[in-house]
């Protein structure tokens, strides 16, 4: 299939891009560059041996997003593009609604006037909320994200429900994923986030190269079994064949709508995971304990049982690996890309 990919120059699109190519998909990159770096495609295309076409605007634009359909013929689209912070949000959710519901309802809109009826939408385990009991089971509901980034894609998982009811021709994958970390095991792509870290691993990873000073552990008094929160962490590279596992399945269901979460299915804490980094690194890393942050669960976890039955899919890598391979990326890349 010729696939557009969304975001396709950012941590997890980027690694997607490389596993659909590698299936034998044509791929065709959307990429505002907002959080991402033109320097990841000349990596992508050594990795694939492939020129990537990449197109360099915001799909909020929808003269250009028309312009881009008219022009090029696609059989599918995997849409990752959008601001993802949860903190962020928060601080800016004009900004975080403005944009993720404005791009996916410009590229959705170009895919029904161009005959595209296949779409993987990147969505999140945040739409699950603070009450959802343990693990995380697709069939849950309400919805009710306690941030306005979960809100976005709680809107955008309802519009695009809506959509298919409407069209029962279109075909469309949700995946609530959870905790993305790692990087491709060649160490020449990973997560390269601006700013200060949002996330766990990226933080500890700066530590370790010595672009921060220690880690702040955000409580240890949670009713776990040593104390910090526990998530579900899943390597970018086992989530990247979850998209693609996804995507040749729209292509043979009769389901107008299909939702999975795409996790281990198992909790790891931020001591354990700092402790496997460690064992990577070969040294023990600095860090100190902090109050609670505002908003964090003490445990969450996916039930991955029907994207293991349905998809045939299901996760490889372990915490070691995670660590490992984020540590080759980030020592061999210690201030990331380079522009």
């Amino acid at each position: 299939m010729r696939v557009l990919v969304s975001g396709g120059a950012g941590y997890i699109g980027s690694h997607t891009v490389v596993q659909l190519v590698a299936a034998g998909h044509d791929v065709v990159i959307v990429d505002s560059f907002a959080n991402s770096k033109p320097a990841v495609v000349g990596r992508l295309e050594s990795l694939t041996g492939q020129h990537l076409p990449v197109h360099g605007f915001d799909l909020t634009d929808r003269d250009k997003t028309e312009r881009l359909f008219a022009t090029e013929p696609f059989d599918a689209v995997v849409h990752f593009a959008g601001l993802k912070a949860v903190g962020e949000s928060a601080q800016i959710p004009l900004d975080y609604y403005e944009n993720n519901l404005d791009s996916t309802l410009s590229l959705v809109r170009a895919m029904r006037r161009h005959g595209v009826k296949l779409l993987v939408f990147s969505s999140s385990a945040t739409v699950y909320g603070e009450d959802a009991p343990l693990p995380y089971r697709e069939d849950f509901a309400p919805l009710q994200s306690s941030s306005p980034y979960g809100r976005t894609k709680v809107m955008i998982e309802q519009m695009l429900t809506d959509v298919a009811a409407a069209d029962p021709t279109l075909r469309i994958a949700l995946l609530r994923y959870f905790n993305p970390v790692g990087a491709h095991p060649s160490g020449m792509i990973g997560e390269d986030p601006q700013g200060i870290p949002n996330n766990l691993l990226p933080f500890i990873a700066q530590v370790a190269v010595g672009r921060r000073d220690k880690l702040v552990v955000f409580g240890d008094d949670y009713p776990t079994a040593d104390g910090t929160c526990e998530r579900d962490y899943i390597h970018v590279e086992d989530l990247a064949a979850g998209h693609v596992a996804a995507l040749n399945k729209l292509a043979t269901t009769e389901a107008p709508v299909s939702i999975w979460n795409l996790g281990t299915g198992q909790g790891t804490s931020v001591l354990e995971m700092l402790r496997s980094f460690e064992r990577a690194v070969g040294r023990e890393l600095p860090y100190e304990v902090g109050p609670r942050r505002a908003g964090d669960q003490p445990r969450s976890w996916a039930d991955p049982t029907k994207a293991n039955t349905e998809l045939g899919w299901r996760t490889h890598k372990s915490i070691d690996d995670m660590c490992a391979d984020t540590w080759r990326w980030q020592s061999e890349n210690p201030t990331g890309y380079e522009d």
